[in-house]
């Protein structure tokens, strides 16, 4: 392993698109047509989707009438990505904490647990501050991410499976202030390692990240937009506005 950050080694290779092959890109398109009901924007607004990988909200977001620009860290899933381009779809290799520059949104999604990747809490403050540079005033922010405490209540720690050939042995812990996946993968005589880590951030610490440029409107907990409820929901989904 290298001494980038690990998403960076992680999300960019072939063995996280293999161990997530299933996501169930209906429901994510249902979860998006349910949002897009929910926020009333107008067609043609331009959206930008942070941490889009290979670009399935994206699309879904163009062929509803958005003019959508998707942007990721791994270079592998923007060039996966590229197949969708038209007019008003694009794509392009970014770090979801500096401002791209000269470009502005009416809203602005970070979807499917995509925050919370860095180390510092500074990171964080920086990639609030640049969403709310890049957003237009009164533009709108969806975060989409996991519900921490249920995530803990039930982690299963250690699991094994074989996807395509690949074996994969996967080991979870919670140390107070992230939630760490080791990833061991066995392809063949080819032995490599990975990780994930996510921070633990609940609604109250999205609060005090958003407060000086965003108002929270809603707050949902499943991708069919029930509300949030701390045991129980699956999901933490939050839909803010840009002060103006």
């Amino acid at each position: 392993m290298s001494e980038r950050d690990w998403f960076e080694d992680w999300f960019d290779s072939k063995y996280y698109h293999i161990l997530y092959k299933n996501r169930d890109d209906a429901e994510a398109k249902k979860f998006i047509f349910g949002l897009m009901k929910q926020l009333q924007l107008k067609p043609g607004m331009k959206l930008l989707d942070l941490a889009c990988g290979k670009g399935r909200h994206s699309k879904t977001l163009q062929e509803l009438g958005y003019d959508v620009l998707g942007v990721d860290l791994s270079k592998k899933s923007i060039a996966d990505a590229q197949r969708w381009i038209n007019n008003s779809l694009s794509f392009q290799v970014h770090d979801m904490r500096a401002v791209i520059q000269g470009h502005s949104f009416d809203a602005i999604f970070n979807l499917f647990t995509s925050f919370g990747y860095f180390d510092s809490h500074k990171d964080n403050e920086r990639m609030c501050l640049s969403i709310a540079k890049m957003l237009e005033p009164g533009g709108v922010l969806v975060i989409d991410f996991m519900n921490v405490r249920k995530v803990i209540e039930s982690l299963v720690l250690e699991e094994q499976k074989t996807i395509e050939g690949v074996f994969f042995d996967i080991s979870r812990r919670y140390d107070g202030m992230h939630i760490h996946k080791d990833i061991r993968i066995a392809d063949n005589s080819h032995h490599i390692q990975y990780k994930e880590r996510v921070q633990a951030l609940e609604l109250a610490d999205f609060h005090v990240l958003l407060e000086p440029y965003f108002e929270i409107d809603h707050v949902f907990g499943s991708l069919d937009l029930k509300p949030f409820e701390v045991g129980e929901s699956d999901r933490l989904i939050i839909i803010a506005k840009r002060k103006k």
